[in-house]
């Protein structure tokens, strides 16, 4: 799933433990990533999820050596500051040096966990959603608790298209096909219809999002990136 490929994972923690190193080599600051959890309004233990969440995320960065950081919403900018400020005194860490360097293997290992209906569903969701939100001129746009944007919304649509021309499986044992991702963005373009409303949902953008990803999910070769196509509908547009 989506959600299981953390920074935390071998390949990811790699390059980043990787940049520190490259970047103090040369006397440039070695920026960590973004956090793209943001405060949850009306439920108070998802909120508090957050922002333990973007706590240990910045722990680990500013503890490996990174030099600043960024998130995705102003209003975890305070916590992320507590932590750089604690770990961090000076206004930089161009002396901390890891000595690590990755390996070919180790930057390309495969993330370990297994695919879930939910996570296949996931994508397909985001997918849709952000794209949609992207023909109407944004950039960034929270989705489910988390900031989605063009890189996010890339990985869940390279997923779905990997998945099914590598013949992958959910951990129920249904394989990933054609037929299942019909089905699929079939139900959830459903869902978000029933969510926003149907007037809001013709007027959206939502169907031609949910005519880009999918096909993009189906089609033969691989798109090099998602809002490629979509450019087509804005040059239409204008």
């Amino acid at each position: 799933d989506r959600s299981l490929v953390t920074m935390t994972t071998p390949f990811m923690r790699a390059y980043s433990l990787m940049v520190i190193e490259t970047c103090h080599k040369r006397g440039a600051h070695a920026m960590g990533g973004m956090s793209a959890f943001i405060p949850v309004r009306g439920d108070d233990a998802a909120n508090e999820r957050a922002f333990a969440q973007l706590h240990g995320d910045k722990l680990r960065e500013a503890g490996d050596g990174h030099d600043g950081t960024w998130v995705a919403h102003p209003g975890m900018v305070a916590a992320a500051m507590e932590v750089f400020n604690a770990e961090m005194p000076g206004p930089n860490q161009l002396s901390k040096f890891n000595g690590y360097c990755a390996s070919a293997d180790e930057l390309v290992a495969p993330a370990a966990g297994a695919i879930t209906d939910a996570g296949l569903r996931g994508n397909a969701s985001v997918g849709v959603q952000y794209v949609a939100a992207w023909l109407r001129g944004q950039g960034a746009v929270p989705i489910n608790n988390l900031m989605e944007d063009a890189a996010t919304a890339e990985i869940a649509r390279a997923q779905l298209w990997q998945w099914r021309v590598h013949g992958a499986s959910t951990d129920d044992g249904v394989r990933i096909d054609e037929a299942r991702l019909q089905k699929v963005f079939d139900e959830e373009e459903a869902k978000i219809a029933a969510a926003v409303g149907d007037e809001a949902y013709a007027s959206g953008r939502y169907e031609d999002a949910a005519r880009i990803v999918r096909d993009m999910a189906l089609r033969d070769d691989f798109v090099e990136f998602l809002t490629l196509p979509a450019y087509d509908l804005i040059r239409t547009d204008r």
